[in-house]
């Protein structure tokens, strides 16, 4: 009787060689997109006029199968080729996600299409093996005690810093979790000691948890950009008379402004003499630990009590993929204290001891770890050292240039891929250089030819290039000062 429900299109789009089929389609079409090495940037559209494009490829009957179209697929796949930031050209120098290393999209097509949710053993086997391997390989780098670390994956920077937070407020207020701000009395009021430019996220993860964003304690920055830890202990002398009660200390390896490294150690000390948690936002920087030249940027990272580290940055697979550290093993189970029946078991076995679904905030959580384990696997950690080691040398060529350049103003020196500047031609004052750097930006985005991205620094607007891909070279940096030259003259 049932089978009378089933029609033989609904059969047919689960064909395999309907399936082969699909697949070279689009792998032509994306072979292609990754050979086009021209320079191009961004070309925005009309979201109306996107609007009418994409709903012109979709079926009318909305009320059974209709038939594949070879044909529509592709228009769909060209559409949202093109339409998108295209990151694997030269001209592409504006945000932090990058081209991925082909494979890694092969390995992440295969997880999309035999779907194995990792966050318990039984639904996502070799996921979580790859997880347990590749936190023993990266924790070589960090150098914590290696029967008592723990790793797990999680979507997204913004998503481990809050669950690493999350950690920190249950382990100074163990209450909090159950009973809320009544478990802590009128007279306690946490808050997060943080860098003045730390990310966004922190400061979202504060509002999130209830701490509220006005006790995010803002800690001085150098001339450098990195917290000042001089003036760190004065500043969190400061909350305390005030009466906040700080229980976690943010750091960060690679800004997300400027690409600065907070002295990591010397943060360690003042955390440790005021015994609060010290974490570190490493999402874009971390991934230098792999390269010999360059690990000694995090210098004192093994003195952290938790650590995000962003893959999907500068480890180059497909996003989101983070990897979420924690010196103590017991602290990764104190973000989240709850239990459910149906999936959380009440004897841990050989299996249920894999599984992370009690250490990160999603129950169905992408297979993550299996594009960056298997480039890992096959490629060793030389393939990403070499690349990383290329883009900071580039920038630190970008940053020379400009020096020579006496229309262009450097801010900062380069301790990564990230480098700020501004372009200050002749006639320009103080006042108008700011709205200068928006125009330009603004400019350089409409004519399609390269992506740039911009940032306040002391104040004001400057121009900000991420170098991420390694076709890009100074030549292309050289055209990018020359278009910047061309928008920057009055329209």
């Amino acid at each position: 009787m049932t089978e009378s429900l089933q029609s033989d299109l609904l059969f047919e789009a689960f064909e395999t060689q309907r399936f082969r089929n699909n697949a070279e389609t689009v792998l032509s079409r994306l072979e292609k997109h990754l050979a086009d090495l021209s320079i191009r940037g961004l070309e925005l559209t009309d979201p109306a006029v996107l609007t009418e494009a994409a709903r012109s490829l979709m079926t009318s009957d909305r009320d059974r199968p209709t038939a594949f179209d070879e044909e529509q697929l592709a228009a769909i796949v060209d559409l949202y080729i093109r339409t998108g930031i295209q990151v694997h050209s030269p001209g592409y120098m504006g945000r932090q996600f990058s081209g991925v290393v082909p494979l890694s999209g092969v390995i992440d097509f295969v997880s999309s299409v035999v779907n194995q949710p990792s966050s318990f053993y039984e639904a996502g086997q070799l996921p979580n093996v790859a997880e347990r391997i590749m936190a023993d390989e990266f924790n070589r780098f960090i150098g914590w005690d290696p029967e008592r670390f723990a790793m797990v994956t999680t979507s997204g920077g913004s998503l481990a810093n809050l669950t690493a937070l999350l950690a920190a407020r249950n382990r100074a207020f163990p209450g909090f979790w159950a009973r809320g701000n009544s478990a802590l009395g009128e007279q306690v009021r946490p808050a997060i000691a943080v860098g003045a430019d730390v990310h966004y996220s922190v400061a979202r993860a504060a509002g999130v948890m209830g701490v509220g964003e006005d006790r995010i304690v803002r800690l001085p920055l150098d001339d450098r950009q990195r917290i000042d830890a001089a003036l760190a202990r004065p500043a969190l002398d400061a909350a305390e008379e005030q009466g906040l009660t700080v229980f976690c200390l943010v750091a960060s390896a690679g800004t997300t402004a400027v690409g600065a490294f907070d002295p990591l150690d010397r943060l360690a000390d003042v955390a440790r003499e005021r015994g609060l948690w010290f974490h570190v936002d490493g999402a874009h920087g971390a991934s230098l630990l792999v390269s010999d030249k360059l690990r000694h940027k995090l210098s004192g990272i093994e003195r952290a009590d938790s650590l995000t580290w962003d893959a999907h940055k500068m480890m180059f697979v497909p996003a989101p993929c983070t990897l979420l550290f924690y010196r103590n093993r017991e602290d990764s189970r104190g973000a989240f204290r709850q239990t459910a029946s149906y999936v959380f078991d009440e004897r841990q076995d050989i299996y249920t001891a894999f599984d992370s679904g009690d250490k990160n905030f999603e129950c169905t959580k992408r297979p993550m770890i299996m594009p960056l384990w298997a480039l890992w696997a096959i490629y060793g950690k030389g393939l990403f050292a070499e690349k990383i080691e290329y883009l900071c040398a580039l920038t630190q060529e970008a940053h020379a240039i400009l020096e020579k350049e006496n229309d262009f103003e450097t801010l900062h020196h380069p301790e990564a891929n990230i480098l700020c500047f501004r372009y200050r031609p002749e006639g320009f004052g103080d006042a108008d250089i700011h709205q200068l750097q928006l125009d330009i930006r603004n400019r350089i985005k409409s004519q399609g030819n390269f992506f740039i991205s911009k940032v306040d620094v002391d104040g004001s607007a400057a121009l900000r290039v991420v170098m991420m891909n390694h076709h890009i070279n100074a030549g292309h940096f050289q055209m990018l000062l020359d278009e910047i030259r061309k928008a920057g003259q009055p329209q």
